[in-house]
């Protein structure tokens, strides 16, 4: 799967959310000198470090960390930011001397990084402008309506209440004439070349990932993510932005406007977490066979083996 011996290889770590791929990320980086570069969508947000489950300074402390906490909420960071962030990490990493260590939950970010993305010609602004303006003015369910007479074939992969993505599509379409299911089947530069990197999927009983995730968002809740929703909706930000869409800041919002009680919050969180390591492990099926798959049994008592692996 990967040439081992490449010591300045990066190793990927993916994996559902409450896994323990952030602790494995931590061995090794401590391990080979590296530094973790970060491949979640969620973590980049500044705003959001509890509900995130994003590294704690004692942690950061232990070894460089990048990519986490470095976007305000009010930006959507997308994943051309991220392949352009993250090549400029790995550079950084190896000038320094330090093995790049790339964990998270994004399966797409992992998919760019080793396939490359696809070449989309630049949007103009006047395009891009018109279709947030009308989306404002229209809503999603409308704009999915002609998205799908003009370009069923990519309407019908999208949720008619996804607005960001379908006003992405509207605009590749207008900008382009070409479906951006098209320009999706065009193969980009890979950042990382997939038969060199050690690659690891850490994966778990979905019953014990269940349990750890439910048990982590009682953590977050105690160390004040209330708090921290409350903070965010202080912004008031586009309730479409992806950092207002990350799992458990909705429930907690009606908490925050007194509209539902903390309990029946949690849960509603709890069971969006579980739909969400349900779609995971779907992508991790699909494209991440081939990795090395790691359980937490495993990491816990042959560690002398992935360190000899890596």
């Amino acid at each position: 799967m990967s040439d081992a011996r490449n010591k300045s290889a990066p190793v990927l770590i993916a994996g559902p959310t409450a896994s323990g791929k952030s602790a494995l990320a931590l061995a090794i980086a401590e391990y080979v000198g590296g530094v973790i570069i970060n491949a979640d969508s969620m973590q980049v947000y500044r705003e959001l470090s509890i509900l995130t489950a994003r590294p704690q300074p004692d942690v950061e402390a232990r070894v460089p960390h990048m990519l986490y906490g470095f976007v305000p909420a009010a930006a959507a960071y997308s994943t051309g930011r991220f392949i352009a962030d993250v090549t400029d990490a790995i550079a950084k990493a190896r000038e320094a001397g330090q093995r790049p260590v790339i964990v998270g939950g994004t399966g797409l970010y992992f998919k760019a990084l080793i396939e490359g993305l696809s070449p989309i010609p630049p949007i103009d602004p006047e395009i891009r402008e018109h279709w947030r303006a009308e989306a404002e003015r229209r809503g999603a369910a409308d704009l999915h309506g002609e998205l799908m007479a003009r370009d069923a074939q990519m309407a019908e992969r999208l949720a008619s209440a996804d607005t960001q993505r379908i006003v992405r599509a509207l605009e590749v379409l207008e900008q382009t004439g070409r479906s951006l299911a098209h320009w999706q089947k065009v193969r980009g530069v890979p950042v990382v070349n997939e038969a060199e990197a050690v690659r690891f999927l850490v994966t778990l009983d979905r019953a014990e990932l269940y349990a750890r995730a439910d048990t982590r968002f009682d953590r977050m809740i105690a160390a004040g993510a209330i708090e921290e929703v409350r903070a965010l909706a202080a912004l008031g930000l586009d309730p479409d932005l992806p950092a207002m869409r990350a799992i458990g800041v909705r429930p907690l919002l009606s908490v925050v406007k007194g509209e539902s009680a903390l309990g029946a919050a949690a849960e509603a969180a709890k069971a969006e977490t579980r739909q969400y390591i349900k779609r995971q492990e779907t992508w991790h099926r699909r494209y991440m066979i081939s990795w090395k798959h790691v359980t937490k049994q495993y990491m816990e008592s042959q560690s002398r083996d992935i360190f000899a692996f890596i």
